[in-house]
């Protein structure tokens, strides 16, 4: 494999993770306008894609496959939290 087709691969395996996060990032911003007010929206994405990206990974790991949907469950579930992490939690203060 030639490094622009390595660099295609990785890219288009962490594209799902970046889309997630930003999607969900910008939905936070708007459900919780004031709650999160002070919270800058590149905070909150780069959290999310953060969580997202790792569930990606053990989810390739633990199944030797990209695509299951237990994966994409678990990047739901870690863009959710690191969400409230960031948002509500004690990333927060």
């Amino acid at each position: 494999m030639d490094p622009l087709a390595a660099f295609w691969h990785f890219s288009n395996f962490f594209a799902t993770a970046v889309m997630m996060g930003a999607i969900a990032a910008c939905g936070a911003k708007l459900v919780w306008r004031r709650d999160l007010q002070r919270t800058r929206w590149l905070a909150l994405s780069a959290y999310a894609v953060a969580g997202a990206s790792v569930a990606a990974i053990a989810g390739l790991l633990l199944f030797a496959r990209d695509g299951m949907m237990a994966t994409y469950v678990a990047m739901v579930l870690a863009c959710a939290f690191m969400l409230w992490w960031r948002g509500f939690g004690p990333a927060s203060r």
